[in-house]
């Protein structure tokens, strides 16, 4: 191989390896990795009413936002 094919093919895996290492810190800093489950165990335990209540909350909300438009 000559040298300028090596030097071409090490400078192209240290530029994808540091966008990869850039995706990957940016994905640390905006909490990619955080921990989901703690909200998937908090609606496995929920009561049927209690789901209920957070759906006409949620109905509130919308209506809300609707009725108040600024303009």
């Amino acid at each position: 191989m000559d040298g300028w094919l090596i030097a071409m093919m090490l400078g192209g895996s240290i530029f994808l390896g540091g966008l990869a290492l850039l995706a990957f810190l940016w994905a640390v800093k905006n909490g990619q990795f955080d921990d989901e489950e703690k909200f998937l165990n908090a609606t496995k335990y929920d009561t049927e009413a209690d789901l209920n209540d957070a759906v006409n909350l949620e109905r509130k909300k919308e209506k809300l936002k609707k009725e108040y438009r600024p303009e």
